[in-house]
């Protein structure tokens, strides 16, 4: 997340519900299923000119709290997150936030960016406080374990304690207290990303707010708040957006939200001038300017301005979000659905210069992209979106995560024969920590939609929605992806007219529906849904019956370079542990990336092959294992990506020429 080449670094330029009213916006976590906000206080809201129209959005998400996981790689990562959120300590992460305030700590505070001096020049200590927030209340509303809520209560009263001994709103745990932000908004040079760093905690009590109907949470929020609101008013428009030019995180996103949640317009004002004008002009015009850009530093904003258009109605917002994730998923990503080379976007022409990094798909722009992707979906329901959810939420998240420790990456970089490298407990609390805290505690939260009448299937994942405005419970099996199946059953006191909309995704060449064992249904459209409209009664069955085959993946400027899929998952070359230590993917310091163990290695080219066949690959005896021959006619072992822990592995092939 942050750009460790440069401190202080321009972002934005070249590298160098009552309570219960919950938020369902797009840019925040799939926070209270599908329930608008209260606006009944918000004020219109106008666009330049006139009066703009408030978009509303065709779907409506599911609150996490009736949505829940069956047996599935997904509910074992859950656990994992589940017990590291746990096993952390509250008052360690309050350490610093106390010491600004000027009170005695209660713990010793964590290691890496939380106090280390090594990273004292991002300035990012107590942004894992506002992650730990979040993580937290999203277990609770997903699992309604009370000492999730307890955490939550506990870290809000500590922070209201230190605001008022130190007599403002403002709570921060940086090394120099207040004074760095009185630095920053004076304009003159600093070192550090603060407001990034605050939007963390911002979003943490949001979500703790909304999620955990934490009274507390919502009371330090709103004080911190208007200390933001007060602290910035006095810039003038170009003192702001030149602000801007350093990091800042989400903070529009946020004074959107607060907006929504209080209809105080000093919020949304405060959101709009969050929002940066240098990036959002060329995106809402359709141009692509994103080269050499820190790509984490954008992808907040975007997610913002999709925020904006929902609660402003201006369409800059909306056709900047839009066209940029058209040129991120569609033309910037690899195949496992990450993007980027040490952090930032590079030209799409130089993708043979980048693909084989081994900093490559930073996971916290995995992490928001599927925030914007979902966002983008609740107003315009296509398939290309759920679709492309699929494919980074199992080749990007589901892969972040060690099956066995629960820790996670930072990035997941393609250099061949290199491996996974994930973050030690306490001592390596890098930004993808933080949204790795979230990422495995929300996984029901995109499996299904709905609007009045129709129920969205987009995820094929062990688990069962109660549609409360239907009655009703779906509940759903299969052992996909291993197979290419999934079934639904339909359970509720009466009959229900309804439709269920299940996803025909595009790897697939046909969607077969089976209705109570009878064929009901065949898609020959990838990427559409196939609508079963019917009467449904208790016991009802739909069965859904799709294609999966090995495929190539090439980049049109570099067509000797591949990668193998089948269905959407990314299949790498298991390439064992030559020169490995137990234990040595296990590290702190992020910015070694590339040189912990880099022992010499030389991985297997594959020979080269016609177009888009997949060469020599066979079926293993496994499901979903395949196996080809290298250049030099070894056998070559491919399995899904996200099922690669504690070995090399290689998820791009340089094809050789034939000789």
């Amino acid at each position: 997340m942050i750009d460790t080449r440069k401190a202080g670094r321009i972002a934005g330029r070249p590298a160098g519900r009552s309570r219960r009213a919950f938020l369902v916006s797009a840019g925040a976590h799939a926070l209270m299923a599908g329930t608008m906000l209260s606006t009944a206080r918000a004020t219109p809201a106008f666009a330049a000119g006139g009066t703009a129209a408030i978009p509303a959005a065709r779907l409506r998400a599911f609150d996490l709290a009736d949505v829940t996981l069956s047996d599935s790689p997904f509910l074992h990562a859950q656990h994992k997150t589940e017990a590291y959120l746990l096993a952390l300590h509250p008052d360690r992460l309050l350490h610093n936030f106390r010491v600004n305030a000027g009170l005695t700590p209660k713990a010793p505070v964590y290691g890496g960016w939380e106090s280390d001096p090594l990273w004292a020049d991002i300035n990012c200590h107590g942004h894992t406080l506002g992650h730990y927030l979040s993580g937290c209340a999203l277990a609770y509303r997903s699992t309604g374990k009370r000492e999730y809520k307890r955490r939550i209560d506990h870290i809000a009263r500590e922070l209201a304690e230190c605001q008022q001994a130190a007599g403002s709103g403002l709570v921060c745990a940086f090394p120099d207290g207040a004074a760095l932000l009185a630095t920053h908004l004076r304009g003159d040079p600093i070192t550090g990303v603060p407001w990034y760093t605050l939007h963390k905690v911002f979003a943490g009590l949001r979500d703790g707010a909304l999620l955990a109907d934490s009274a507390p949470s919502r009371a330090v929020l709103l004080r911190f708040a208007d200390w933001a609101v007060v602290a910035t008013r006095s810039l003038d428009d170009a003192q702001f957006e030149t602000m801007l030019e350093t990091e800042h995180g989400g903070m529009s996103e946020i004074f959107a939200d607060l907006y929504v949640m209080t209809g105080n317009a000093d919020y949304r004002r405060t959101a709009e001038r969050f929002a940066q004008k240098a990036v959002l002009a060329p995106l809402a015009k359709g141009r692509d300017t994103l080269d050499g850009l820190h790509a984490n530093t954008q992808l907040p904003k975007i997610i913002g301005y999709q925020r904006l258009w929902e609660v402003t109605g201006k369409s800059d917002y909306h056709d900047a979000s839009r066209f940029f994730w058209r040129t991120v998923a569609l033309t910037r990503s690899f195949a496992t659905g990450g993007h980027g080379d040490n952090e930032h976007f590079f030209p799409v022409a130089d993708f043979a210069s980048h693909v084989f990094s081994a900093k490559g798909s930073e996971t916290c722009c995995q992490h928001n992209m599927l925030k914007l992707t979902r966002a983008l979906f609740l107003h315009d329901p296509q398939v290309a979106y759920a679709d492309y959810y699929e494919r980074t939420l199992y080749n990007g998240i589901l892969a972040s995560q060690d099956p066995d420790s629960g820790m996670t990456t930072y990035f997941q970089g393609a250099r061949p024969g290199y491996m996974k490298l994930y973050h030690s407990p306490e001592d390596s609390f890098w930004c993808c920590t933080g949204t790795g805290m979230e990422n495995h505690v929300k996984y029901r939260d995109s499996i299904y939609f709905h609007d009045d009448d129709a129920l969205y299937v987009n995820l094929f994942i062990p688990s069962a929605v109660t549609w409360k405005d239907k009655a009703a419970r779906v509940t759903q099996t299969t052992l996909f992806p291993d197979v290419p199946t999934t079934s639904l059953r339909w359970t509720s006191a009466r009959p229900t007219v309804a439709t269920i909309k299940l996803r025909h995704p595009q790897w697939s060449r046909t969607a077969i529906v089976l209705v109570n064992g009878t064929e009901a249904a065949r898609s020959t459209r990838p990427g559409s849904y196939v609508d079963v409209a019917r009467t449904w009664r208790s016991g009802d069955t739909v069965e859904l019956r799709m294609a999966m085959d090995v495929a190539v993946q090439r980049n049109p400027v570099a067509p000797d370079i591949v990668a193998f899929t089948y269905g959407p998952l990314v299949l790498a070359g298991a390439l064992g542990r030559e020169g490995l230590a137990p234990g040595a993917d296990i590290i702190v310091n992020e910015r070694k990336y590339g040189a912990y163990n880099d022992t010499p290695f030389t991985a297997p080219t594959l020979p080269a092959m016609p177009n888009d066949t997949p060469g020599t690959l066979t079926p293993g005896r496994r499901p979903l294992e395949f196996t080809t021959r290298s250049s030099d006619n070894q056998p070559v072992r491919l399995i899904p990506y996200h099922r690669i822990a504690h070995e090399r592995y290689a998820t791009y092939w340089q094809l050789t020429p034939p000789v």
